[in-house]
């Protein structure tokens, strides 16, 4: 099946605000460590629609990560503070689904909630090209 790119844009964007508030309602019952995995996927859902705007279709979480940052940081369109977010999201995510008796706290996950949004209105602009 092929899609409309705008079409498969506004789709990612819009998964992303859902999977945010998804992770916002996780941390106001005190899971943290869901939390932490949706707030991943919510940048995750932006980067993919970021690179599809680019025609860049990347196999795997870490393939996504390494097209990102050689199209839009290596490239200085992007700041180095968004890679850096990125992977520490992004390693916080495979900490919570695949370490053992690792329990996020509030401390650990809250203060990311801010930066995220950063994260998220960053991607927006360049979408807005």
């Amino acid at each position: 099946m092929s899609y409309d790119k705008t079409d498969l844009i506004r789709y990612r964007l819009e998964k992303s605000e859902r999977t945010f508030q998804e992770a916002k309602s996780l941390s106001d019952s005190g899971f943290w460590n869901g939390a932490a995995n949706r707030l991943y996927y919510s940048c995750f859902y932006e980067v993919i629609a970021l690179l599809a705007k680019d025609n860049v279709n990347a196999l795997t979480h870490n393939g996504v990560r390494v097209e990102f940052f050689k199209r839009y940081v290596k490239t200085e369109i992007l700041s180095r503070d968004f890679s850096n977010f990125y992977s520490n999201i992004m390693g916080k995510r495979q900490e919570s689904d695949y370490d053992d008796f690792l329990e996020f706290s509030k401390n650990d996950i809250k203060p990311l909630f801010p930066k995220t949004i950063v994260f998220i209105n960053g991607i927006k602009e360049l979408l807005k090209d």
